[in-house]
């Protein structure tokens, strides 16, 4: 048993703010009292969380781990370490790996692989086409019996509107999201980083917002047609938010997720440094602001991660040359303490709903700090004084632009089904 005594809860599912005793009885909650009113039992370990926040453990809806195929770059040990120090709980690896995850097998071997050398949950996306091409369904059924929980073909979209409808007729009968790597590839074509002022001056190929906005407002449409759970991945156009907006404000089954990259910086940040190449690029002032607005007034349902390492070998090439994305894990509460909480644009609460109970109604779960509840629960301070090092990540990859960027307040503890994995 592990009782947490004297931390400030933050329950986004019951609305509760209070400071709170919460005993873990193996994978379960057992009880959660005012502060004060548990006893540790005979032998339980006690975690003194006096001036910490508690929450509902945090989930990542959007990361790359990279095995099988790539461990060079990551492994599923590696990814879920630094996960961990990020304080999240649960993640949801892409399918994008080597072989792709487009059936049972590699699904299963994903998920035998995080039960050995996993330090937190993972929890498979499968492949929406056959090893993503775009030319046919994939085994999803199959899939979903083998323990994914949502298709994509992240990487590149579901490649036609047909394909598209099919793939959403078929998951709304398995109540699976599709999650939408939303892009036009001819508009994309060749592209590495925001079209603009910033582009024309580093000589870079631009990128219109339009590639990310014109391939929501397809799939806005084709949810309308199907009725399909949709989630749009990785939202960083102000034209893109718009359709979302438009689509929930029909009563649609669409949700949308925004990494902290995208919150905190613009395309006018970008140097010629592959540390600043990502996909979707980096957006202008005005998307950034509309992203701010979104996460504020609950049109943004999550903050994800899409974390993709990349081992150095890759990354450290000219611009045009190096792989797409940038680490996320350690990051992410960081910034959005420091870009969204510190700056009065959202709640505490709200930052906590983002990371936990959103996420969580975008697969179709429930997360919240009661008794009976998985014990996965993230302990963080919103006080302590931090500088990001890459080189100390447990991350194989070294491929962040943050590095050396100090923060004020950081995961402290990360506890998995009753387990700390994770402690400062």
């Amino acid at each position: 048993m592990l009782l947490i005594s004297g931390a400030r809860v933050l329950d986004p599912a019951s609305k509760t703010d209070a400071t709170c005793d919460v005993l873990l009885d193996g994978e379960k909650i057992k009880e959660v009292q005012p502060a004060g009113k548990l006893a540790a039992p005979v032998g339980a370990e006690v975690f003194d969380a006096s001036g910490l926040i508690v929450a509902p453990g945090f989930i990542d809806l959007h990361v790359h781990l990279r095995e099988p195929g790539q461990e060079s770059s990551e492994t599923i040990e590696t990814g879920t370490l630094a996960a961990a120090r990020g304080g999240f709980t649960a993640v949801c690896s892409m399918p994008n790996t080597k072989p792709v995850n487009d059936n049972a097998a590699v699904t299963r071997f994903i998920l035998d692989r995080a039960k050995v050398g996993g330090s937190v949950r993972v929890w498979p996306i499968g492949a929406a086409s056959v090893g993503s091409q775009g030319e046919a369904i994939a085994e999803i059924a199959a899939m979903k019996e083998a323990g994914i929980v949502a298709v994509s073909d992240d990487g590149k979209p579901i490649a036609t509107a047909k394909l598209a409808r099919q793939v959403m007729d078929y998951c709304r009968s398995l109540d699976l999201p599709v999650i939408e790597h939303s892009e036009d590839v001819s508009l994309a074509a060749g592209a590495v980083m925001r079209e603009g002022v910033t582009s024309t001056r580093l000589g870079l190929r631009g990128m219109p917002a339009a590639a990310e906005s014109v391939c929501v407002a397809r799939d806005m449409q084709l949810a309308e047609l199907t009725g399909a759970r949709v989630h749009v991945a990785h939202l960083s156009a102000k034209a893109s938010l718009e359709q979302v907006r438009w689509a929930k404000s029909r009563g649609l089954r669409v949700s949308c997720e925004v990494t902290p990259h995208h919150f905190t910086l613009i395309d006018e940040d970008v140097e010629y440094d592959s540390k600043f190449k990502m996909n979707p690029p980096l957006g202008g002032r005005g998307d950034r602001e509309a992203l701010l607005a979104g996460l504020a007034d609950g049109t943004v349902d999550a903050i994800a991660t899409d974390h993709a390492p990349h081992e150095p070998a890759l990354k450290d090439v000219e611009f045009d040359r190096a792989p797409f994305g940038i680490l996320g894990f350690e990051t992410a509460l960081g910034l959005a303490l420091q870009q969204l909480v510190e700056s009065g644009r959202i709640s505490l609460m709200r930052m906590v709903e983002l990371f936990t109970t959103g996420p969580a109604q975008v697969l179709g779960i429930e997360r919240k700090i009661a008794a009976g509840q998985p014990a996965d629960l993230t302990v963080f301070s919103i006080d302590h004084p931090w500088t990001y090092q890459v080189k100390e990540s447990p991350s194989k990859s070294r491929n962040s632009p943050f590095d050396g960027r100090a923060f004020k307040g950081a995961a402290v503890a990360t506890i998995v089904a009753g387990r700390i994995v994770y402690k400062q």
